[in-house]
């Protein structure tokens, strides 16, 4: 059905990811807020998402790479561009970021308060003042886990889902 849209008389999502992922939404607002709801309870919509963290993932990747070729420092531009790039303004989103980066993109598993602390100096940004107080705020929001082998210790934090949809949320907005 094609509706009209340069007039203004109906509403459209369209969503492109790769070559065989295709999302088309037209029509009226709240028939198009209907359809996205269901669309988004779907695995079309699942395996969008997973495709685009998977293209994030691969650039963060390439660019850490790439600044290992050219000899910057990468660990902390990398780090740098992830946050500007999301758009990460507020210290726990930066301190979830990190941890992010950390276990996904240089395969850390332990990851002391100074690692992190470091993280954020080779960076050239401001360290979190109460790092222990950020990281248990993020463990009660459930956007952190700690394996229960780790004895509690906040250095092995883990994204969990739910902290991944969070970044992903806020680098969206």
């Amino acid at each position: 059905m094609d509706m009209p849209f340069e007039d203004g008389g109906g509403s459209r999502i369209y969503v492109r990811v790769g070559d065989n992922i295709e999302i088309d939404v037209a029509g009226a607002q709240s028939e198009v807020d209907t359809k996205l709801l269901k669309i988004r309870k779907g695995e079309a919509w699942s395996h969008a998402i997973a495709k685009v963290r998977q293209a994030r993932e691969n650039a963060i990747s390439a660019a850490v790479e790439a600044a290992k070729r050219s000899g910057l420092p990468e660990r902390g531009s990398a780090f740098k561009a992830l946050v500007d790039n999301c758009i990460l303004t507020k210290k726990p989103d930066q301190v979830l970021a990190a941890i992010h980066y950390l276990r996904d993109v240089e395969g850390v598993n332990d990851s002391p308060p100074r690692t992190i602390n470091n993280l954020f100096a080779d960076a050239g940004m401001p360290a979190p003042d109460n790092l222990s107080l950020y990281l248990n705020r993020l463990r009660d929001r459930g956007f952190l886990t700690i394996p229960p082998s780790a004895d509690e210790k906040n250095r092995y934090a883990i994204i969990t889902p739910e902290g991944r949809a969070h970044l992903d949320k806020r680098s969206n907005s």
